[in-house]
């Protein structure tokens, strides 16, 4: 025992010693903190005073000031608030510090000389300047009570007493427990030593028996593949922008390039007369996909559909791209008149694209048009086995026109991580059964190592079909399809967009932005705009749209010359006699809206079928007091997430179909169903009255999730969840020890 008080009475004298001076410092670091945190308070308050103040100001009502200043100080720890107008006398609250003059606020700009004592204890004086378009209007005093500092402090004082006290008990406990083991280990082994045990060891031996050996070294690689594993997938944590894409290649993927495949390539070469022009398509697809490629380089497989594609080329078939700024390829796959006939506009957009959307339109499969679908995915696989470097690349396979080739992929390069995303809706099972190929369909998704969906509606959708046309094993705790001796994880990847959206795009003032608009259709500054973006397709809606616009004049007949509505629609998949219908329907409901509620020059419908760039897009986006997304079945839709990031202003009205999965991440939009025409007029005047102050908590909510969620984060998941998966893969491949032989 005398042994163990010669270790514990040192050291409880040194934590006593270490206490004594620590409390001083602890009591003036919690001072520093507090009135740090008061600053902090004292300017969001000033900031959230600053218009009321100056609608006070500007109306001259100064007893109407004292009595908003009167509420604001009910506050438990605001004390006083103060006015100093230019030229003027103070205005303050009831019991303002009569020490605080306005001829003397000069001394608490200092940051360490804010604290003023009085007969209530100390105060913390803040002062912070009001302006108006850059106009000097006066200066605001804020007085906050910090008596409660000192209570905090006093009880601080006490816990760190506690602390040490405890600490050295359970240092002292601990101790004395490690002395007496030590003892009784020594004495153990000289007892073992006399008994001659430890005596037979060959000398250079391991610690380890030899049968052990293997089995610690896999221990000690898996915890540190585990322990790596585990450090990024906590994204909300990570800053998920271009460089953290470059991070997981370089730290999770070995610097891998990624290849991308996907029927729609980025840049299209066109022929104008004698020149070649660069257009980028109006597709969801690439607005998702391209700054991706941006950021992690790579190549893009796609089929070059530009009537100049061919010009541009080198004998690989590959382009770099963008043309300003080259930073990916696009490796282009060429296809006969009768292959994209068939495989595109066929198969995949009269069978796949009505039967995935159950858009009311009946899908048509011919066995044709299915044989140029397989002919045409081996030529993607063939163009992915020539771009990829190594054995085993990350692919990531975009949408429905591609459903074989996740396996036609992992026939010719086994150790490949194939990323299939479905960018359509899923079907139940019972519409998908509809499909003639329906079990080829499943096994060529079945190849993909990991296959992503927008919601987890379309995941369990996906599952259940499997789960009923195919022999496979099925787990629905982990979401895993085992087909063909190779697991599929099925898992929900929701898309986004870029952010913040490239400088170009919203560099132009959004009060630039609306004059011009309303300039170029001959409306009037105060005309009320709203905004529609969709590539002419009869899931978008927009014949829905255009009823609900008029049901809105039918039923608040005060909007008749006062809205427009502008509606772009990029035509696409013309050849097909479906979209060709639909696009006639559309020019002809527009017209008649417009000849029944138009006069004097003014039209409710502005239809604009053509194509645009980005930039005007967004200026439109940014003009607008609306944007309406009205899909009758859509995978994400992000025209919505575009006007999001595009309003800067936190300004705009959101009018968002509850058939996307947008609808799921943004609540809050008006969320209609586009089918209500009641419901969507309803939601339309709504949007054309809404405060301003509404409007911006709204869109302030939906900017910071598309800001969080962006296309870096949708990205980054899907290559970190193919790292662990090839990870774990390496592991579960090590052959057994099986002993010496």
């Amino acid at each position: 025992m005398s042994l163990s008080l010669r270790f514990i009475l040192p050291l409880i004298l040194a934590l006593a010693a270490i206490a004594y001076a620590v409390v001083p410092l602890v009591d003036q670091l919690t001072l520093r903190w507090f009135v740090r945190d008061l600053d902090i308070r004292a300017e969001l308050v000033a900031n959230s005073l600053q218009e009321p103040l100056q609608d006070h100001l500007r109306a001259g009502q100064k007893a109407k000031t004292q009595q908003y200043f009167a509420r604001l100080v009910q506050d438990e720890r605001l004390f006083g608030l103060g006015f100093c107008p230019e030229g003027g006398a103070l205005v303050a609250s009831k019991g303002f510090p009569a020490a605080i003059r306005c001829d003397g606020l000069e001394r608490f700009g200092d940051p360490t000389d804010r604290l003023l004592e009085s007969g209530q204890g100390p105060l913390h004086v803040a002062v912070h300047a009001i302006t108006q378009d850059g106009q000097a209007l006066g200066r605001l005093v804020l007085v906050h009570d910090m008596s409660f500092v000192q209570r905090r402090s006093e009880e601080t004082k006490r816990y760190v007493f506690y602390f040490f006290a405890g600490l050295g008990l359970i240092v002292s406990l601990i101790t004395v427990a490690i002395a007496q083991l030590s003892w009784r280990g020594w004495i153990k082994g000289m007892r073992a030593l006399l008994r001659g045990e430890g005596l037979l060891r060959e000398p250079g031996k391991a610690e380890a028996a030899p049968e052990f050996q293997p089995i610690a070294r896999d221990l000690r690689v898996l915890i540190r593949e585990m322990e790596s594993e585990i450090r990024p997938r906590d994204d909300a944590q990570l800053s998920w922008k271009p460089e953290t894409l470059r991070a997981i290649l370089h730290g999770e993927l070995s610097g891998e390039d990624v290849l991308v495949v996907s029927n729609r390539e980025p840049y299209i070469h066109v022929r104008s007369g004698d020149r070649t022009e660069v257009q980028r398509p109006a597709s969801g697809l690439v607005t998702a996909l391209e700054p991706i490629m941006r950021a992690c380089s790579g190549t893009w497989i796609a089929h070059g559909s530009g009537s100049a594609d061919r010009e541009v080329v080198d004998r690989q078939d590959r382009v770099a791209v963008p043309p300003e700024h080259p930073a990916y390829h696009i490796h282009r796959v060429w296809l006969s008149k009768e292959e994209e006939a068939g495989y595109y506009y066929g198969f995949a957009n009269e069978g796949l694209w009505p039967l995935c959307h159950i858009a009311h339109v009946r899908p048509t499969f011919r066995t044709a048009d299915w044989e140029h679908y397989v002919a045409v995915n081996r030529k993607f696989a063939e163009a992915v086995f020539v771009e990829a470097k190594k054995p085993n690349p990350i692919v990531l396979v975009q949408d429905y026109h591609l459903a074989l080739l996740p396996r036609m992929i992992r026939e010719r390069l086994p150790e490949a991580i194939v990323i299939t995303f479905w960018h359509i809706p899923w079907p139940n099972p019972e519409a998908f059964s509809i499909c003639p190929w329906r079990e080829q369909i499943l096994e060529g998704l079945l190849g993909s190592s990991i296959l992503g969906f927008h919601t987890q509606f379309h995941c369990n959708n996906f599952v259940d079909t499997v789960d009923r046309m195919l022999e496979a094993r099925v787990d629905r705790e982990s979401f895993t399809v085992s087909y063909g001796g190779k697991p599929t994880v099925v898992k929900r990847y929701p898309i986004s967009i870029d952010w913040p959206p490239a400088a170009e795009l919203t560099a132009r003032r959004v009060e630039d932005c609306r004059a011009d608009v309303r300039r170029r259709h001959g409306l009037g500054a105060a005309h009320l705009l709203g905004v529609g973006v969709d590539r002419l397709d009869y899931t978008k809606g927009v014949i829905e749209r255009f009823r609900a616009i008029e049901r809105l004049l039918e039923l608040e007949p005060v909007w008749i010359g006062r809205f427009s509505f502008v509606q772009i629609a990029a035509p696409t998949r013309t050849s097909i006699g479906e979209y060709q219908q639909y696009e006639a329907h559309v020019r002809a409901l527009a017209e008649e809206i417009n000849a029944r509620f138009g006069r004097g020059g003014y039209q409710p419908i502005i239809l604009k079928i053509e194509h645009h760039e980005p930039p005007d897009v967004y200026e439109y986006y940014r003009a607008a007091d609306l944007c309406f997304v009205s899909s009758l079945h859509d995978g994400m839709n992000l025209v919505a997430k575009e006007f999001v990031a595009a309003r800067d202003d936190d300004r705009g009205v959101l009018i968002l179909s509850q058939f996307t999965g947008a609808a799921r991440e943004l609540p809050e939009a008006l969320i209609v169903n586009p089918y209500d025409a009641d419901q969507c007029a309803a939601a339309l005047h709504m949007a054309l009255a809404m405060p301003a102050g509404e409007q911006r908590d709204r869109m302030r909510l939906m900017r910071g999730l598309v800001a969080e969620f962006n296309v870096y984060r949708w990205a980054g998941r899907m290559l970190l969840d193919a790292a662990g998966m090839r990870r774990r893969g390496k592991v579960q491949e090590r052959k057994p020890w099986t002993g010496g032989q």
